[in-house]
């Protein structure tokens, strides 16, 4: 059975644990015939957003073929319409029985059409990584690009399609509102963690490694939190406030992540080198060791995939509550943060601390009832049911 994963609305980033990696990683290992086709959007080595200088093909780090498609022409348009070149003769050439595509936002869904018609036995999956946190945030996007442009597609392409996914509730909710698509042919479709990496970074080995590396005892209470500090989630320096402001000597924090320019010298002097340390940027695999070294992880700012993540590792969270992003509370293993204060963060996280029992109960259901649903075997097993 031959799996053909098309990312052309957004990036494809090798060597990162984003769903567009996970899904075609653990289709191979279910035994599917794997092949990738994506854009030339990716990451640089400090982790910001960039664009490939060429096409081309090439065996990524899963064994999986890749192929990188050029934009149609050189003209901004093409870009902004995700219009590329040879679309349609890259998936003929594959011959796919599955086609799971990342995102509908890309005009080349017309090319997914054509090749249904010309194949109907064919199976199409399509997921939404799109919702009103990062998307359609102005008018033109909003009413030009979504309500017209992406939902005349969404339609167009419906009756070829088996399931539509949504990676958050908020998501599920945005393919319905948004573009107008049936409820019935929805799902949620959770992103999740890599069921290899967590089994890594979850030995005692790895815990004590990184923690020794920092300067951090075994009794130490340690809170982690990572991903980029901008101006979106300057949340991180209320949480570095916060936990300054515990008394408790061996409550320590770890921040690690991408700093914009205007941040760093708050960032630095809140980093105390002791109990509060700034590490820098970190490579996405290695994020896993080190959520997996904490005792507690805290996101105070906006989602993002290290949620998911984190749920995968069984480890309590503290994250901010956000509309359609409540998924990652299975039960029991995190806390919500509902203010951008200093106060509620560390009242949060003395709570915990101060009331074992009520930790180890979270801790419990972390490893019990996250692991399990935020696997990324599971979730691709599910993904093509």
């Amino acid at each position: 059975m031959r799996v053909l994963h098309l990312c052309l609305s957004c990036f494809y980033i090798d060597k990162y644990s984003y769903q567009e990696n996970m899904l075609p990683k653990y289709h191979k290992l279910l035994g599917y015939d794997v092949a990738i086709i994506a854009s030339l959007v990716s990451f640089d080595e400090n982790g910001e957003q960039m664009t490939l200088s060429e096409s081309g093909e090439y065996i990524n780090e899963y064994g999986i073929p890749v192929t990188r498609l050029a934009y149609k022409t050189k003209n901004r348009l093409s870009r902004l319409l995700r219009h590329y070149e040879g679309t349609l003769r890259e998936i003929e050439e594959y011959n796919p029985d599955i086609m799971f595509v990342h995102g509908i936002q890309f005009i080349d869904v017309r090319q997914i059409i054509k090749y249904k018609r010309k194949h109907p036995a064919t199976k199409i999956y399509i997921d939404n990584h799109s919702d009103f946190s990062n998307s359609a945030l102005n008018w033109i996007s909003k009413n030009i690009q979504h309500k017209i442009l992406w939902r005349y597609y969404a339609h167009k392409v419906s009756s070829s399609v088996e399931k539509f996914y949504g990676v958050l509730p908020a998501r599920v909710d945005f393919l319905a509102d948004m573009y107008g698509l049936p409820r019935d042919k929805i799902e949620l479709l959770v992103m999740g963690a890599d069921d290899e990496l967590v089994a890594t970074a979850k030995s005692a080995e790895v815990r004590k490694s990184i923690r020794e590396k920092y300067g951090i005892n075994e009794d130490d209470f340690l809170i982690m939190t990572g991903g980029k500090i901008d101006s979106a989630k300057k949340q991180t320096l209320l949480l570095m406030e916060a936990v300054k402001g515990i008394e408790k000597q061996n409550v320590k924090l770890i921040v690690f992540g991408s700093v914009i320019d205007n941040l760093k010298t708050e960032i630095q002097t809140l980093s105390d080198g002791d109990r509060i340390q700034y590490i820098g940027w970190i490579q996405s695999n290695d994020a896993y060791a080190y959520f997996a070294a904490a005792d507690l992880v805290v996101f105070p700012g906006r989602h993002s995939v290290f949620w998911e993540q984190v749920a995968g590792l069984g480890v309590p969270m503290i994250v901010k509550h956000w509309e359609g992003t409540t998924h990652v509370d299975v039960g029991g293993n995190c806390d919500f943060l509902y203010e951008d204060s200093v106060v509620e963060i560390q009242n949060k996280i003395q709570a915990l601390i101060n009331n074992p029992v009520r930790y180890e109960e979270m801790k419990r259901v972390a490893e019990t009832k996250g692991m399990d649903m935020f696997s990324y075997r599971a979730i691709a097993e599910k993904s093509l049911s």
